[in-house]
């Protein structure tokens, strides 16, 4: 163990909890000293994950978090928004690094966390201590963070099929997104929404424009380039267990060559890893299963309508890695020093 770095997980037997495990167990540089949560106390893990047969004998504890940060020189937080605000501000106390999973740091407005997520911040003077944990808006702010909040699932796919269009200048007003969703994105506790009998054979739309993800997107997209953009967003459950796809609709002035428009993509994830552009066929959540990669590409309308063109971005990928634990792991790296795909860039499953 030696040279390796101590991590604990605070909400271990969740779908974010367990993925978790599952990547920080792969790991070359991480060694799992502690795994918290407030139910299934004393159970060894692999009980309650039976992937995880004959890779750890670690057992959920309900440790205060002075116990868990001396050993741990990064937590991660895979807890309920609010809950998660509550815990990772003595986390924050005691000195350890910390990356949140939950909603509660990502936004910079108080009044917006209070209107998506119905309840008031309980430390609305804080926002904007944590750093945005997307790796390709703020690679170099993650890696001196000591505090990450990781973003939310839709929040990935949606900001990372239209980043590049921000940064080209060229999203100004409404953009209309559709994303379908796994069930595991619901949580491990089962719903009515998640009850497989209905579930495995249906399509369902959910929180249309009122969904929490909304504010997250846009405050991404306004500071990368987009200040007068709009989303209007409508989530669908799907009959999967994993996986996004994200189709977002936005217009651009016909003057807009479409080779500039496709040039975009390149322009931004050109130099990324662990972002593939598409250009033979169009992204499918079977392609990315398992995986930190996020597939992208954009479609062009040759139609010209009023002065304009309905461009067409599209994005799929993990929700439980690239749009989760994945992401999480990987601004870890950048926070400790590691390559940024590190432990992270096995290839996808398929199918």
């Amino acid at each position: 163990m030696n040279g390796r770095k101590r991590a604990a997980i605070i909400g271990a037997t969740g779908y974010g909890g367990a993925e978790l495990l599952r990547l920080l167990l792969a790991h070359p540089h991480i060694e799992i000293t502690r795994i918290a949560a407030k139910s299934e106390i004393g159970v060894r893990i692999d009980q309650l994950n039976p992937a995880l047969r004959g890779f750890t004998d670690l057992i959920v504890e309900d440790a205060p978090p002075a116990d868990i940060a001396k050993d741990a020189d990064v937590v991660f937080l895979a807890l309920p928004h609010r809950v998660s605000a509550l815990i990772g501000a003595e986390y924050v106390a005691l000195g350890v690094k910390v990356v949140d999973l939950s909603g509660d740091w990502r936004l910079l407005d108080a009044e917006l966390y209070s209107r998506y997520y119905g309840v008031s911040h309980p430390f609305p003077e804080r926002l904007g201590s944590f750093v945005y944990g997307m790796p390709e808006m703020n690679r170099e702010a993650i890696a001196s963070a000591d505090h990450v909040a990781s973003p939310g699932c839709f929040a990935t796919a949606t900001t990372l099929a239209l980043l590049p269009f921000a940064r080209a200048g060229l999203l100004n007003g409404r953009v209309h997104v559709s994303a379908m969703t796994g069930s595991s994105g619901s949580g491990v506790r089962a719903s009515a929404g998640t009850h497989h009998p209905v579930r495995a054979v249906n399509l369902k739309p959910y929180k249309p424009l009122v969904h929490q993800h909304t504010p997250e997107i846009e405050q991404s997209l306004h500071l990368s380039g987009a200040p007068n953009l709009t989303i209007d967003f409508v989530p669908v459950s799907a009959p999967l267990s994993r996986g996004i796809l994200t189709t977002c609709f936005f217009e651009v002035p016909a003057a807009v060559e479409p080779s500039a428009i496709v040039a975009a993509l390149d322009d931004c994830y050109g130099d990324e890893s662990l972002i593939r552009i598409i250009k033979t066929g169009l992204p499918q959540v079977a392609s990315i299963k398992g995986s930190i990669y996020c597939d992208v590409a954009v479609s062009v309308g040759e139609t010209v309508v009023d002065g304009r063109r309905t461009v067409v971005a599209h994005s799929a990928l993990d929700n439980l890695v690239k749009g989760g634990a994945g992401q999480a792991v990987q601004a870890m790296n950048l926070m400790l020093g590691f390559p940024e795909g590190c432990g992270i860039s096995a290839q996808p499953l398929w199918p």
